[in-house]
């Protein structure tokens, strides 16, 4: 099976005061493969936010880099942002920081609008994600009465709705209730497998 994600002797510094720059990143060299569903864990700031980030050029933070990160045989900084948008799904810690429309199923539609996909076919798709989500009784509401916890599905739904072929998730349930999050795990384990998306998870 091909690798979906390389990194080869990556390295990544913070913009340093003062003293010389020290990776928190590296150097860096692995291989995921295609449908491998990978978990990231570490202590907090140890740059596994920072790592993520750095595989979606468009999220990439500002700092020093060495070294190749590939995407499905492309270098990812290659990338134009519709590819990116069509091959890469990121959902960050905090949905206040993604969640761009002002009401749920607008924002289900975004994504899906900006890959200019035919109207019947984005209604179609936005009516599936928000029922299997339960989403169908806030689907209108204001955004900013959402609970945190339906911000967060609402960010990781919108993503979903795009198909990525790699998921980029930042500690993505946070927000969830328990037994929410037991679901989500599970549908994602079932999306995971049925699809054979690439799944990195923090």
């Amino acid at each position: 099976m091909s690798a979906a994600l390389e990194f080869e002797n990556f390295t990544f510094s913070y913009p340093a005061e003062g003293n010389a720059e020290k990776p928190l990143i590296g150097p860096l060299s692995a291989s995921i493969e295609e449908g491998a569903f990978t978990l990231i864990t570490g202590a907090t700031g140890c740059g596994k936010t920072t790592l993520l980030r750095c595989c979606k050029p468009e999220l990439a933070p500002t700092g020093t880099k060495s070294g190749i990160i590939s995407m499905f045989g492309r270098d990812a900084a290659s990338l134009s942002a519709q590819e990116s948008a069509q091959t890469v799904g990121f959902v960050t810690q905090n949905a206040d920081n993604q969640i761009v429309c002002s009401q749920p199923w607008h924002e289900l539609a975004f994504g899906l609008e900006n890959l200019a996909t035919p109207q019947d076919a984005m209604r179609r798709r936005v009516a599936e994600i928000a029922h299997f989500f339960g989403m169908n009784s806030w689907l209108h509401q204001d955004v900013n009465d959402l609970s945190g916890g339906q911000k967060q599905l609402l960010a990781l739904a919108s993503v979903l709705a795009c198909t990525p072929r790699l998921l980029l998730l930042d500690e993505p349930f946070s927000a969830l209730d328990f037994l929410t999050r037991i679901t989500m795990q599970e549908w994602l384990l079932d999306q995971w497998e049925q699809d054979s998306k690439t799944v990195l998870f923090i």
